[in-house]
């Protein structure tokens, strides 16, 4: 007696199912990987740990100059944010030593008020995902010497090949930040600092 022939269609469901899984799977992972760009694009973070903070205070009578590799500085598109901040006893350069022990204990007091930083909103909207020399303005806090002022800060940005250069010059007067200037160094001693920040950003 012969039996009769199964069905072909346990199997042709079998390899029904088995392509449809497939198919699910690669159209789940194709979205993954295309939120997972979206949020890196969007994102727009770029970051340093060794960015550049320098001033100058051009007197009748002397010229001081400082500087500072140390600068950690933050630039977030996504949330429109411009931040950095400086390690005051950082800064080398000066006329001598006696100066730079006088800037931190007499004028800035870095053991009481270690950093100086600034934290702000980007105004304009820009996209720094391409090439291209772009001019923003940050509206936020200024902090020097425990005293925080409000300010807006503009900075070149250059965007290349993913990574970021920005450079941002302002001015900052002592006497808004309490950094009292003494009579008999008066000559010696500007009452408003240039102030230059330059860093290279890369992607966070």
């Amino acid at each position: 007696m012969r039996l009769a022939a199964q069905p072909p269609f346990p199997r042709i469901c079998i390899l029904y199912l088995t392509c449809s899984t497939m198919i699910a799977m690669r159209r789940y992972t194709l979205i993954l990987v295309s939120l997972f760009t979206f949020s890196c694009v969007r994102a727009q973070v770029y970051g340093t740990n060794n960015g550049s903070i320098s001033f100058s205070s051009d007197a009748p009578l002397e010229l001081i100059r400082a500087s500072s590799n140390e600068m950690k500085g933050r630039v977030d598109m996504s949330k429109k944010i411009f931040a950095f901040s400086i390690r005051i006893s950082s800064f080398n350069g000066f006329n001598s030593p006696l100066q730079k022990e006088h800037f931190n204990e007499n004028y800035m007091e870095s053991v009481q008020f270690p950093n100086a930083s600034f934290s702000g909103r980007i105004i304009e909207d820009i996209d720094l995902t391409k090439d291209g020399s772009y001019t923003v303005r940050a509206k936020g806090n200024l902090t020097i010497h425990g005293v925080t002022q409000e300010r807006i800060i503009k900075s070149d940005l250059v965007v290349k090949d993913g990574k970021v250069s920005l450079r941002s010059n302002f001015t900052v007067l002592l006497s808004e930040h309490n950094i009292l200037i003494p009579k008999v160094v008066h000559e010696k001693l500007a009452s408003e600092i240039k102030v230059e920040v330059k860093a290279e950003l890369s992607a966070s």
